[in-house]
């Protein structure tokens, strides 16, 4: 799992963040001003610093934010001028939006903050529906609005044009001020102070199942109880569009937002706001309901909600648990009392809760929070040093980086641990910057009583540490930071004043002031002097309490320091005067430090929202660091001559011990037979033991059988494993069955199997078994374990036999195919010389596949050894090196480079309606309609109550939502429209649309094991490394990417040591691709979404990323999805499932010149460094039926013939991807003066294997060149 980051503000506004893989507090060195509160996100983090204005940290990354601000320029024709700007007063604006509506002229877009800049100037966009258009890039049309063609007819009579123009987010990873234009939606020349400034925030909404990939909600409350709600927060607009102020039935001080449509308030009663119809069509929700306090006598001051748990803090710090909390039921059942006082809490990700102590101010961690287990079970302190404390652990506690801040007067000793509390002693309380010192080190009386403070020299007096009042209100932070005007950023001008408000127990306005107090005590003069701020009136009546900055002088002459209460430097006078009744002063921020060497912070607020904690991993913060030190200090004692005596001491032992057992077995035999055992309760039997030179592992199971009546069979299956004279292992498997009362069996040799195929789901614990010729007729041995513990014992030991029969042992070869399952199962094959040697290449059924641990969906590799795989989840992921992980373990394992792997998919199931004039749309179809809950064929039925997930490895993280994001289009319900089952589907209603479908989405989550290393933090979609030969080294390996939002990337860093890389380089473009490719010399090729295919010209090893793009034409009406490049081939698969090869390609020519068709039925295609072509291929015959997802080779493929000439297929089906861009190995070629009759030559004229006729040669024209 990545690193995350855990955001805390302390009581002096500092703002720090703790990353789960670190073991310090980091601050922001970046923020120049104090903060109160912040909400934090994966992506980014919102706060209110000091000057009520709200700031936004967008965490840099490799990928950039990029907006497209578009513009369409609309001509008519006429007689005279042609195609000109003079449109008819009934047109749309020569510059419009699409719609035509909306004037949109180009010095019109303005940036919406300085926190943009333009990329480029405008530009046209020639590029209209995947096809490129002219040069001006014009489309036609017959009148406003129709449809455009990029052809001109002689009917057109409108043209327009695209205008494209891109501005970049630039503030990254500082914090950014929020124009006042944006909040108020005024222009900038006309805003003003804002009226209401906001108090709290809280950000949410990122898991809404049906809501875009990036979309948050932003919730906030102002001063004066009102609740904002900030609109149009997405990736490609961090910022957000407009606040839109919301309803409320009273005045609102906290606020709290869920990752999913939670929102919960607290009024100022102390009764709690539960927000209600929160969905896709309404972010902000459309009512209120009022939730009472857990307490009748004592209202809540402090609420927190998750996915499905809601927190809340009362006035007396109890925390409160709610129950029955879900997305049906947002208001709970019923208050739970938990353990604990708290000032606040906070819930994060997975459900995790954060809280800060009441007692010592310190953040506290809930443990065993699970989806089981809401509420946890304990609070735990998260205890770890601050960047600082390593640098000061060293310094005295007189140096000035222990100073600190005073508030209200309240000192502490320095053998105080806790806060002063509500009923502490007046002579504590009325103390206003009295010192106190150590006793053993003091060397003046200091009177507590009267406030005088004595002087002494610096290094004689130690300076205690500050101490905090302990707060208790609701407002905790206005109560300890406020703002300053024209404070921000300046540290090292003179202090200012502000108003500030009275604590408990203080005498009000116009009594005895503390100076008063003093009587004739005089305070020392001269520099060096600690002024506190004095008050001033006209500052904003919601300004608190001063945190304020004080200069410190140091004397040259004598090195004293002295503090002048309510006074300037060099004088004296009354605090009635001069200083208000809680004054607070605090040293400057970037050079001294607040805390002592050996205190720990002191928290006000902390959030958990980008925190990724997972309940089953430890997190290294609560790590005990005495412990630690001990056993250090300990291992630190041992001489190297006694861990020498311990060693041979302990190897003395070993080898008795050794020859004790070996003496006590001299008498017996070499080898011995031993009688079978009775049946276990798995119901297996062992003979693992040594029969001669063979052993034998015996086992019951099921065995499906291969003619009619198909059905399960009880056998008795049998592997038998034996060693030949030099030592070379080989095994058979028996199945011994029954038919018509008759004992019979079936076997298999163990050299013969090519591959074991795990089958898991709800019924059967199944694997396959296939051989060569099982491998022609698609038909396995499929057998069934009775359990899934007794399946993967079998399958690891089969493994093992088989990988000991062929010789092959350790981790993969660097020149191995990958290719991927269905299931997300990883397969890897080492090929031989003989699979590509012409004219006798070995048949690819022949091909032994092992299986290695982990889970993927798609997987590229090269022959240097760097292999990258993608999950389910768009998780990028490295191969370590290692083999194994999974179910293999023990000597079928490697035992270093195997981590934890997860990933996350999506099951789907559909809803069909048919209409009838009656009813309208109803779930009752015809009787020879599809089920009303089916999946996607329709001939399956799956309801949401009978679906299950695609494995008992994977368990459900989400409740059923409508899919949005379906392929053509939905309303705004989800649905889509047809005339009939099955058609092509759209996202509007027709009148000859009689049928609707929609797609329904469930996640589910699966956590394994494999040789694979998680690369954060930008999910990809795609994914490409050069194929380069079997003797060619790189220092640099070339590594594009498509990430999941269509963004290009190159991967810079990427070395064969170092096959993870070190950052992505962001490739401009128009619009979002989906695959990309690259070839042995530097060729890239690209297919956008919309099916359009672009060559990257000028890409070299010293300019990874290329100039600019071509646009190449697709085949005729044809949408490309992927491209697969190879030495000098390049190989296209469009969505029909049509394989095209690109003709021409040449060094000079890189583009191509058109484009021919090769097959049908092709799922993926992979394209090797030797220009080998592999596909996976659909409705392959089988001796039963069609097999889809079988692995197929392209037969005679040479340099002179880079077509191929038919099909070798191979394993299958059930196979969704293969890569064989590390396979190099050149075989040696054979001279014959003419072919001999075989297998091969029968082969080599077959015609190609394909149920469509080969399509005649599509010529198309050479790309244009487009913008960057």
């Amino acid at each position: 799992m990545p690193s995350s980051l855990l955001w805390a503000v302390d009581v002096y506004g500092r703002v720090y963040s703790l990353s789960t893989a670190g073991q310090q507090w980091d601050q922001c060195r970046d923020a120049h001003l104090e903060f109160k509160r912040v909400a934090a996100v994966r992506q980014c983090c919102w706060g209110i610093a000091c000057d009520h204005n709200i700031y936004l940290n967008v965490h840099a990354s490799d990928l950039p934010i990029r907006y497209q601000e578009e513009t369409f320029e609309n001509q008519r024709w006429n007689p005279v001028d042609g195609f000109s700007d003079r449109l008819l007063p009934s047109d749309r604006w020569q510059w419009s939006d699409v719609t035509g509506l909306q004037h949109q002229p180009l010095e019109g877009f303005q940036l919406p903050s300085a926190n943009w800049e333009w990329e480029a100037d405008w530009y046209v966009d020639e590029n209209f529906g995947g096809e490129p258009t002219d040069k001006g890039g014009w489309t036609y049309a017959i009148d406003f609005p129709a449809t455009y063609t990029k052809d001109k007819k002689w009917n057109s009579c409108v043209r327009r044009r695209r205008w494209i123009r891109y501005r970049r987010y630039k503030a990254r990873d500082s914090w950014a001020k929020l124009p006042v234009c944006i909040l108020s939606q005024i222009p900038c020349e006309q805003a003003g102070p804002l009226p209401d400034p906001f108090n709290d925030i809280s950000c949410g909404g990122w898991e809404v199942s049906d809501e875009p990939a990036g979309r948050l909600s932003l919730w906030a409350v102002s001063l004066q109880g009102k609740v904002w709600f900030r609109d149009g927060i997405c990736h490609n607009n961090p910022e957000g569009s407009m606040w839109e102020e919301l309803n409320i039935p009273g005045e609102v001080v906290q606020i709290s937002c869920g990752p999913v449509d939670l929102v919960w308030a607290v009024l100022w009663e102390g009764q709690l706001l539960v927000r209600e119809g929160i969905g896709r069509d309404c972010p902000k929700g459309n009512s209120w309901v009022v939730v009472d306090s857990p307490s009748p006598e004592v209202g809540a001051i402090h609420v927190a909600v998750g996915v499905n748990v809601v927190w809340a803090i009362t006035k007396d710090n109890k925390v409160w648990f709610r129950r029955g909390v879900n997305s049906h039921n947002p208001c709970g059942s019923g208050w739970i009392g938990m353990v604990g006082e708290m000032v606040m809490i906070n819930v994060g990700l997975n459900d995790q809760v954060w809280a800060i102590s009441c007692e010592d101010r310190a953040v506290y961690f809930r443990q065993g929070v699970t989806s089981s287990e809401l509420s946890g079970k304990a609070w735990k302190a998260v205890s770890v040093p601050r960047d600082s404390d390593r640098s000061n652990s060293s310094a005295s506690t007189g140096s000035m980086h222990s100073a600190g801040c005073f508030f209200g007067g309240e000192v502490r000793l320095q053998s105080q641990t806790s806060v002063l509390s509500d009923v502490d002693s007046d002579t504590e309380r009325n103390s206003v910057g009295g010192l106190l010192p150590d006793p053993e080190s003091l060397a003046a009386a200091v009177s507590t009583s009267s406030g005088t403070m004595a002087t002494s020299s610096a290094a004689e007096l130690d300076m205690p540490k500050p101490r905090i009042p302990k707060v208790t209100s609701d407002s905790f932070i206005s109560e300890l930071v406020s703002d300053r005007e024209g404070q921000v950023g300046r540290r090292d001008g003179p202090p200012t004043s502000g108003p500030s408000i009275p604590e408990e127990g203080e005498p009000p306005a116009g009594e005895e002031s503390i100076g008063e107090q003093a009587g004739d005590s005089k305070v020392a003069t001269g520099p060096p002097t600690l002024v506190l701020s004095p008050s001033q009136p006209g500052d904003p009546q919601w300004s608190n309490v001063d945190l304020e900055e004080a200069q410190t002088h140091l004397s040259p002459e004598d090195g004293l320091t002295h503090l002048a209460v309510g006074g300037p430097p060099g004088g004296t006078e009354t605090g009635a005067d001069t200083c208000s009744l809680s004054s607070v002063a605090t040293y400057h921020l970037g050079l001294e430090e607040l805390y002592g060497p050996d205190e720990h912070p002191l928290w006000a607020w902390v959030s958990g929202g980008a925190c990724a904690v997972d309940s089953h991993s430890p997190l290294s913060w609560f790590n005990s660091v005495g412990t630690n030190s001990s056993a250090q200090s300990m291992s630190l004692s041992i001489t190297p001559a006694q861990s020498a005596a311990w060693k041979k001491q302990i190897f003395e032992q070993l080898s008795e011990r050794s020859k004790r057992e070996m003496d006590n077995f001299k008498h017996y035999e070499q080898a011995i037979e031993q009688e079978a055992s009775a049946p276990s309760e798995e119901g297996e039997e062992a003979l693992g033991h040594k029969k001669g030179s063979v052993w034998v592992k015996k086992g019951s199971m099921q065995w499906w059988r291969d003619w009619k009546p198909h059905k399960w069979t009880d056998i008795r299956f049998a592997l038998e494993q034996f060693s030949g004279a030099e030592g070379n292992k080989d095994g058979i498997l028996f199945i011994y069955y029954t038919f018509n009362e008759e004992k019979k069996y079936l076997h298999a040799f163990v050299n013969e199997v090519t591959v074991l195929v795990p089958v898991l789901n709800e019924a059967k614990n199944t694997f396959a078994i296939y051989t060569a010729e099982r491998t022609k007729q698609r038909w396995p041995i499929r057998l069934a374990a009775a359990t899934e513990l007794e399946m993967h014992d079998w399958l690891a030991l089969l493994s093992v036999s088989c990988c000991d029969s062929r010789g092959i042992h350790g981790p993969p070869s660097k020149q191995a195919i990958w290719s991927v399952t269905c299931k997300g199962d990883i397969f890897v094959s080492e090929p031989t010389p003989e699979l590509e040697a012409s004219p006798y290449p070995m048949p690819c059924d022949q091909m032994f596949w092992r299986q290695v641990g982990g889970h993927l969906r798609i997987i590229e590799c090269n022959s240097q050894g760097v292999v990258w795989g993608i999950g389910y989840d768009h998780t990028a992921w490295v191969y370590t090196g290692g083999y194994g992980g999974g179910f293999f373990q023990g000597l079928s394992s490697s035992t270093d480079n195997i981590h934890t792997q997860t990933d996350v998919r999506s099951v789907y199931i559909y809803e069909n309606q048919r209409w009838n004039p009656v009813t309208g749309y109803t779930n009752k179809g015809l009787p020879t309609d599809r089920y009303m809950w089916s999946d996607a064929s329709g001939l399956h039925e799956c309801t949401k109550a009978n679906t299950k997930p695609p494995s008992p490895h994977w368990t459900w993280v989400s409740e059923w939502a409508i899919d949005y994001s379906v392929s053509g289009g939905t309303d705004r319900e989800g649905w889509q429209y047809a005339a009939d089952f099955p058609a092509s589907y759209h996202g509007h209603k027709t009148l000859k649309d009689f049928v609707r479908r929609r797609r329904w989405a469930r996640k589910c989550k699966l956590a394994t094991t494999g040789p694979w290393l998680e690369v954060p933090p930008i999910p990809l979609s795609d994914i490409t490394i050069l194929p380069c030969g079997a003797r060619g080294t790189l220092e640099q390996v070339p590594l594009w990417a498509i990430s999941n939002k269509g963004d290009v990337l190159c991967r810079l860093g990427v070395t064969p040591q170092t096959p993870a890389g070190s950052s992505w380089l962001h490739v401009g473009t128009d619009q979002p691709f989906k695959s990309v490719s690259i070839g042995a010399v530097h060729q890239v090729w690209a297919i956008a979404r919309d099916g359009s295919t672009f060559y990257r010209g000028s890409v070299s090893a010293q300019n990874p990323a290329g100039d600019c793009w071509f646009h190449i034409p697709p085949p005729a009406k044809q949408k490309l999805k992927q491209v697969s490049v190879g030495r000098t081939s390049v190989y296209a698969v469009d969505e029909n499932g049509n394989l095209w090869y690109r003709h021409g390609v040449t060094p000079s020519y890189p583009q191509g010149s058109s484009w021919e068709h090769i097959s049908n039925n092709v799922r993926k295609v992979s394209v090797g460094p030797l220009d080998q072509v592999w596909i996976i291929a659909d409705k392959v015959q089988g001796s039963h039926s069609l097999s889809c997802g079988t692995v197929c080779r392209r037969l005679g493929v040479q340099p002179m013939e880079p077509k191929g000439q038919s099909w070798d297929y191979g394993i299958g089906g059930g196979w969704d991807h293969i890569t064989v861009r590390a396979n190099a190995t050149e075989a040696p070629r054979i001279s014959m003066a003419a072919p001999h009759e075989g297998l091969a030559q029968q082969q080599s004229q077959t015609p190609p294997r394909s149920p469509l006729p080969t399509q005649p040669q599509d010529s198309q024209s050479n790309g244009n060149v487009v913008g960057c």
